[in-house]
Parts: C-alpha cells; structure tokens; sequence
C-alpha cells in the first residue's frame, strides 16, 4: 500500500490542494497528518478531494472540535490526539506530532513512525522502524511545501516538494 505523508499544513490551502492532487496523481488513497491543520478549513481540501485521512493534532490546532465537525464530513476521515497508534495492513504505525512526545521504547514498538513539528523533511532508517517528517506542507518557514509518499511493503519514501 502506498500511503501519503503530510504535517504542518497551517492553513495554506492551496499547497495542500496541490499535495493531495500529486498524491493522488501517484496512487496514494489514504494520507496521515502528522498535525498542525490550524484552522478547520485546511481539511476542506481532504473533504473535496475525497482523500481519506488518519490525522492527529498538533501544538498549533485550537479549535479540535471544528477540525472533527469538518472532518466527519468527509469519506474516511479520522482525527486523534498525538501520539495515536495503529495498523494499516499488518504494520504498526505511529502518528505523533512532535517526537519530544514518545519515548524510545515506544517508536521501537513501531515498523513507521510518522512525525512533524520540526518544519524540516528527515527521513531516518533503522533496522526495525522507519522514521519520517515529511517537512512542512506549508512552506511558511523553510520556503518548501513539502510532503511524502511511503511505501508500506517497501519502505521507500518519496518526498514531493512543490
């Protein structure tokens, strides 16, 4: 399964449209957020793009309760709190905004780890896990809106940069 990889969106739209639209281009049918929406109008792009979304909140997402009303609209749209665990086929995956927020232990009892916070693109490979930030989305503070495709059998990672 080929899944996309975003973070720190911050409200500008139409990077977003535009990742989710490369992201589709390349097979991609489900995206993890890795938090940092803002407002709840940065998932309007999801709901129109008909993407389904494993997200979690970051430091920067006041209004939880608008995000989870505009997210419950779309198809497949599912918001937690940082950190959140799960499978998606078989691999253990953990979404967690800010890695400060996890301990060793815990990103070792993962195949994925998927992070943000930092604004900066990092993939780290280690036996067991693969740790990812894909960067910011937005591109408000490196002058880069990036994002990343993972491939979950394979474990290569594709960065977009817009």
């Amino acid at each position: 399964m080929i899944v996309g990889l975003v973070a720190d969106t911050h409200d500008r739209i139409p990077a977003i449209a535009e990742l989710l639209q490369k992201m589709r281009d390349k097979g991609v049918t489900l995206v993890m957020h890795a938090g940092d929406y803002c407002s709840p109008f940065a998932l309007e792009p999801f709901v129109e793009s008909n993407m389904a979304l494993l997200g979690i909140f970051g430091r920067n997402d006041g209004d939880q309760e608008g995000l989870r009303s505009v997210a419950a609209r779309g198809m497949g749209m599912e918001l937690y709190e940082s950190p959140h665990s799960f499978d998606v086929q078989g691999r253990r995956i953990l979404l967690v905004h800010d890695l400060g927020e996890v301990n060793r232990r815990s990103i070792d009892a993962h195949q994925f780890v998927v992070s943000g916070f930092t604004h900066v693109q990092e993939t780290i490979v280690r036996p067991e896990t693969l740790l990812v930030n894909p960067g910011e989305a937005c591109g408000w503070l490196h002058g880069k809106c990036t994002s990343a495709i993972l491939n979950l059998e394979t474990r290569e990672v594709e960065i977009i940069t817009l």
